[in-house]
């Protein structure tokens, strides 16, 4: 429902703007319209009063002709006579080279765009005046293109407000049903402590007991990766491999001697302990290994090979980056749904909730600053999951 709203939102806000750019275009047009005819009139006028001016006596009065042609200080005019040489011009910003080519070139432009205004001086003696546009006008006319920028720049503004404000909610989400999944683990957790410490009291002896240890030791790791998840948890320098490792038992336990499980050390270049080191938090981190093994292990349906390789090389700068490739030999994935995999809810199995690669990605992208993306992937012959890390040297 809320992300109908939200498309419902998106398109508003677009046709609104769409109007708004639509309906302010036809209204600039329609003053651009009226300015042009306005600057045409008092061409006219100017013509026709250099016209009386040309052809005055000496003794009639001419200051209001005077006035009229110093009147126009904003529209550039040329004037011409029957061969397109230039006689006078006004309001014309010239070139300090090449005057004579200049004013050559504009007047042609002006012949292939405009009638020009006749000034017939006598039977024999006719000119022509040319003009552009004020700057004025010439503003207005991009006025409409200036507007349609400014619209869209708010658009993408308020996209992305809109994608921070869903992204928010989504956060919120993960943040409350993960805190709600600690609490509601935390009770029956502790009931389980207690019912184990009594058996240990009542049957010493009993095998299954230390399993039993195990499993809530368990859960309360599971609790504690729920209630890391919405705020920022603390990392520590750890070692890699002995985490992969431990992920790799603990899926190993859990799952068929079909599934071959195979840590690898990339070209010999680590040693436990030594390079293959980041700041991690290890809870977390050794929840997303194990989800990417689960993701694997339902990709090959449940018999193949999982092979783990660390390795180590020199990054873009002066920092070594840290490599964690998971490969199987599944299914393998389309690679038009290399970055869908990662979306919350996205799943191609029957079951589940299509949060284990996405909740992965949020981890070591949000929370250890790295990367978390398929590598490679081949239908029918299997995937690779590449983690990279900021290495401790």
């Amino acid at each position: 429902m809320k992300r109908l709203n939200s498309n419902i939102l998106s398109i508003g806000i677009t046709l609104l703007l769409v109007i708004v750019v639509v309906v302010s275009s036809l209204v600039t047009s329609h003053i651009v319209e009226q300015f042009e005819q306005e600057e045409q009139k008092k061409i006219e006028l100017w013509a026709e009063a250099t016209r009386q001016f040309i052809l005055a006596g000496e003794n009639e009065n001419i200051d209001l002709l005077l006035q009229v042609m110093e009147g126009n200080t904003t529209i550039p005019v040329y004037m011409v006579d029957t061969n397109y040489n230039l006689l006078l011009s006004r309001n014309v910003q010239e070139p300090k080279r090449n005057v004579e080519r200049f004013y050559t070139k504009k007047i042609n432009e002006l012949r292939a765009t405009q009638e020009p205004i006749e000034v017939r001086i006598s039977d024999s003696v006719m000119q022509y005046i040319y003009y552009e546009q004020s700057s004025t006008l010439q503003w207005l006319s991009y006025f409409p293109y200036i507007q349609l920028v400014v619209m869209l720049a708010l658009a993408a503004l308020a996209a992305i407000a809109l994608l921070m404000v869903q992204r928010s909610e989504k956060n919120s989400l993960w943040v409350g049903l993960s805190k709600e999944t600690a609490h509601q683990l935390g009770t029956p957790i502790s009931s389980l402590n207690a019912w184990n410490e009594l058996l240990k009291a009542t049957y010493p002896n009993d095998p299954l007991l230390p399993q039993m240890d195990e499993d809530i030791h368990r859960l309360q790791m599971i609790a504690e990766r729920f209630s890391k998840i919405g705020s920022q948890p603390t990392l520590e320098e750890r070692e890699v491999l002995p985490i992969v490792q431990s992920a790799i038992d603990y899926m190993r336990a859990r799952t068929s001697n079909k599934i071959e499980y195979k840590l690898a050390i990339g070209d010999g270049q680590l040693a436990i302990g030594d390079r293959a080191r980041a700041m991690l938090c290890a809870p977390l981190f050794e929840w997303v290994i194990e989800n990417l093994c689960k993701n694997a292990i339902d990709a090959m349906d449940g018999k193949g090979s999982i092979t783990i390789e660390v390795k180590t090389e020199n990054g873009k700068g002066k920092a070594e980056n840290l490599y964690i490739d998971i490969t199987d030999t599944g299914k393998g994935i389309d690679r038009r749904n290399f970055k869908r995999i990662f979306q919350p809810g996205y799943t191609s199995k029957k079951r589940g909730w299509g949060l284990g690669l996405s909740l992965g990605k949020r981890i070591i992208e949000d929370y250890h600053r790295g990367e978390l993306f398929v590598k490679q992937s081949q239908l029918g012959v299997g995937t690779t999951f590449r983690i990279v890390l900021c290495s401790v040297v």
